[in-house]
C-alpha cells in the first residue's frame, strides 16, 4: 500500500478534546476503507504566517499513513465538508522517518556556534569589528576638561 504524510490545520477556537474527536473521526473513515494510522502527532496551537479564514492560529495534526487511494480521497472530501478543518495537505512518501518529525525534536538551538567573530561579545565581531555602537574603538579624550 502507498505511503502517504498529512498534515492538517483546525480553527483556534475548538478545545484539545475537539481536536481528539476530528483526529479520531478521520482515522475511522481510514480504517473503514482499508488503511490505517501508523502514527498521529499533535504540534499544538501554532501561530499562522498569515491569516486564514480570519483565524490567526491553529492547531496542527500530523498524520503518517499506509493507506490506498481510496480511503484518503474520502478523508479528504470529509476534511473539506468539515468547518473546522482550515486546511490540509497529503504528500506521498517512498518510506516513513523513524521517530519523531522535526516539529517534535528537540530544538538544536542551544547546540550551536556562538554569533559574531573575532570581536566577540553579545554583540559579535561582525564584519566591522566589535559590537557596540563605538565599534570596538578606545574612547575619545574629553577636549573640555583641557580648558
Amino acid at each position: 500500500m502507498p505511503l502517504y504524510e498529512h498534515i492538517f490545520i483546525a480553527r483556534h477556537d475548538i478545545s484539545a478534546q475537539q481536536m481528539e474527536a476530528l483526529t479520531e473521526k478521520f482515522t475511522s473513515i481510514l480504517k473503514e476503507n482499508g488503511g490505517k494510522v501508523q502514527t498521529y502527532e499533535y504540534w499544538g496551537l501554532k501561530n499562522l504566517s498569515y491569516r486564514i479564514k480570519k483565524n490567526r492560529k491553529a492547531h496542527y495534526g500530523y498524520f503518517q499513513l499506509e493507506t490506498p487511494h481510496a480511503a484518503l480521497a474520502e478523508m479528504e472530501r470529509q476534511m473539506t465538508l468539515t468547518n473546522d478543518v482550515l486546511r490540509f495537505m497529503t504528500i506521498r512518501v517512498d518510506e516513513h522517518e523513524e521517530g519523531p518529525s522535526a516539529m517534535m525534536r528537540k530544538s538544536d538551538r542551544d547546540d550551536r556556534k556562538p554569533r559574531g567573530g573575532p570581536g566577540g561579545g553579545p554583540g559579535g565581531g561582525g564584519r566591522f569589528g566589535g559590537g557596540g555602537r563605538d565599534g570596538g574603538r578606545p574612547p575619545r579624550p574629553n577636549n573640555r576638561d583641557d580648558r
